[in-house]
C-alpha cells in the first residue's frame, strides 16, 4: 500500500471519474501524509471511496496522473510488464510493427511516457517525472516482451527535450540509454524508403501517426500533378511519387527537413519525379496562385497552430488561410488532403473551419475520407488529449 491518500473536493474528480486519467490542482482537497514529487499515491473521493493510484507532481497543473484504477493494482514490476505486453499484443494486431508507436501514454495506460520503434532502435520520450522513475523498468520489460517475439532491440535513444517537461520542474535531456549506435536508422514504410534521424529529427525523429493517412493518398496520385505543403522529410511527397505521380512538388521552411527530404527521394529513385523548395508555405502559395498555378491534389500537412486554447482564434484563423489558398490551387475536379494535428483544434471545429474556407473561395467539397491518427496511436475515449490527428480528403469541384 501506498501511505500518502490524496482526497478530492466534494463534486471534482468528473473527468477521473469518467474514464480520464488527470487530477488536476484544483480539486484536491487535502494530501493526507508526506510525498516527493514523483511518488505513487492513494486517490480517494471526498467520502473516503478509493479512486485509484497515481504519481504526483507539486510543480504540475496536471497533479496527479493516474495508473491504475483497482485497489490491488499495485504498482510492481508484473504490473508494468503487464501494461507493455497489453501494449505489444495490441500493436501485433493493429499495424504494421516494423516500425511503429510501441508505447503512447495515457492511451496505453502509461501516462507520460512515449516509446516509439523504428527497426531494431526504440526512441524514448518521458514528459512526467513520475514515469520517468518508472522509465528504467519500463524499458527492460519491453525488450524483454519483444525478445519473446524474436525481436532484438540493438540500440535506444532518448529524445526527453521537449519544453512541457520544464512544467513538471525537471530539466531537457537527450542521448544514448545504453551503448552508442548509428542514429540514422533506415526504415520501410507503405514501401517508401526512409532515413530516421533520432538523434536530431523532430520529436522522436519520423512522425509515425501519419502512416495510413499517407497510404491514402496514393490512389488518387497516380499520373497527377501534386503539391506536398510543410513536406518535412518528404513523406507525403515520396507517397505520391512512389504511387506515379507525374511531378510532386514539395515544400517545407526548414533547410534541415528539405536536404532530409531530398536524400528521401534520391533513397526511393524518384528525385526526377520530386522537386522541393524550402520556403514558408504561406509565403508561397499566394505567389503560386498569381502565376497562375493549379494542381490536380494539393496536400497541406501543417504542424500545430496551436498548443492551447487560450490561442485557439489566432489558430482558427491560420487554418482557415492555408486552406482557402490551398483550395484556390486545386484544379476543378482535382482533390484535397488536408489536416490538422492540434488537439485543441477539435474535430467539429476544424471541419467548420474547413467549410467556411471552401465557402470563401466558391468552392464545393465532396469527402472522400476521413481518417485520425494511426492505431499504435490509439485514441482513449475519456480522455481527450490522446485525440489530435484529424485528416480529410476532398474532390473540389467549382461552385455551381
Amino acid at each position: 500500500m501506498y501511505d500518502t491518500t490524496v482526497t478530492l473536493k466534494k463534486g471534482e474528480g468528473r473527468t477521473l471519474k469518467s474514464g480520464g486519467m488527470w487530477v488536476f490542482d484544483n480539486e484536491i482537497d487535502k494530501v493526507s501524509g508526506t510525498f516527493e514529487n514523483g511518488d505513487i499515491v492513494s486517490i480517494h473521493d471526498f467520502d473516503g471511496y478509493f479512486l485509484g493510484y497515481g504519481f504526483i507532481n507539486a510543480n504540475s497543473k496536471i497533479r496527479i496522473r493516474l495508473l491504475a484504477r483497482h485497489k490491488e493494482n499495485l504498482i510492481t514490476e508484473e504490473f508494468l510488464e503487464s501494461r507493455v505486453r497489453a501494449a505489444w499484443e495490441y500493436r501485433k494486431a493493429t499495424i504494421d510493427t516494423s516500425c511503429c508507436r510501441l508505447i503512447f501514454g495515457e492511451a496505453d495506460f502509461l501516462p507520460g511516457i512515449v516509446i516509439d520503434k523504428f527497426n531494431d532502435v526504440l526512441v524514448v520520450e518521458s514528459l512526467a517525472l513520475g514515469i520517468d522513475r518508472l522509465k528504467p523498468i519500463i524499458l527492460d520489460k519491453l525488450k524483454k516482451v519483444l525478445a519473446e517475439d524474436g525481436v532484438s532491440i540493438r540500440g535506444i535513444y532518448e529524445r526527453s527535450d521537449a519544453k512541457v517537461r520544464l512544467k513538471e520542474g525537471m530539466e531537457r535531456v537527450k542521448g544514448f540509454i545504453g551503448e552508442p549506435f548509428d542514429t540514422k536508422v533506415e526504415i520501410i514504410e507503405n514501401d517508401v524508403h526512409y532515413i530516421v534521424d533520432v538523434e536530431d529529427g523532430q520529436k522522436t525523429g519520423f512522425f509515425l501517426d501519419q502512416k495510413n493517412n499517407r497510404a491514402s493518398i496514393k490512389q488518387i496520385c497516380k499520373g497527377k500533378k501534386v503539391l506536398d505543403c510543410f513536406t518535412h522529410t518528404g513523406s507525403f511527397a515520396l507517397n505520391a511519387a512512389v504511387a506515379g505521380a507525374s511531378s510532386v512538388l514539395a515544400v517545407d521552411a526548414s533547410d534541415v527537413a528539405i536536404a532530409q527530404a531530398r536524400e528521401n527521394a534520391v533513397l526511393n529513385k524518384v528525385e526526377d519525379i520530386v522537386s522541393f523548395t524550402c520556403e514558408d508555405v504561406f509565403d508561397l502559395l499566394p505567389r503560386l496562385e498569381a502565376e497562375k498555378e493549379t494542381y490536380d491534389v494539393v496536400i497541406l500537412d501543417p504542424p500545430a497552430f496551436t498548443k492551447s486554447r487560450e490561442s485557439i482564434k489566432n489558430a482558427t484563423k491560420g487554418y482557415r488561410e492555408i486552406n482557402m489558398r490551398g483550395l484556390k490551387l486545386v484544379k476543378n475536379g482535382g482533390y484535397l488532403a488536408t489536416c490538422s494535428c492540434s488537439h485543441f483544434m477539435d474535430p467539429e471545429l476544424f471541419a467548420k473551419t474547413i467549410k467556411e474556407a471552401a465557402h470563401a473561395v466558391h468552392k464545393r467539397l465532396r469527402q472522400v475520407e476521413f481518417h485520425t491518427q494511426a492505431p499504435d496511436h490509439p485514441i482513449l475515449w475519456a480522455s481527450d488529449e490522446s485525440y489530435y490527428l484529424k485528416f480529410y480528403i476532398f474532390q473540389v469541384v467549382e461552385d455551381l
